[in-house]
């Protein structure tokens, strides 16, 4: 489980051994992801579900006038290997507010 405060974003980042799956359980926001040459923004609230395939660049954000945080449950697989080097900086849409 993880959330983001209403107008916080993530920094943009590829996963260099495992994917995710992600479900909106609150609030709302924005994904945006980069495999190859196809890129998307989606938005995000409750009942929404994405995977982050091997490889992706991806970067999320909260709405800025939102009611509450943005909660977001992830499955990580194979699980999270707890490395520092799992999660490689990308170039991202946005500029990146919390770590």
């Amino acid at each position: 489980m993880f959330e983001l405060d209403p107008g916080e974003v993530t920094r943009a980042v590829s996963h260099a051994t495992v994917q995710e799956l992600w479900q909106v359980t609150a609030g709302g926001g924005e994904l945006w992801r980069r495999q190859g040459d196809r890129e998307e923004t989606v938005r995000l609230a409750p009942g929404t579900a994405v995977s982050i395939p091997l490889g992706t660049a991806f970067q999320f954000r909260s709405d800025p006038d939102g009611d509450g945080p943005l909660r977001i449950a992830a499955v990580t697989l194979p699980p999270w290997p707890g490395t520092d080097t799992e999660a490689r900086s990308e170039d991202g849409p946005w500029k990146a507010t919390v770590r």
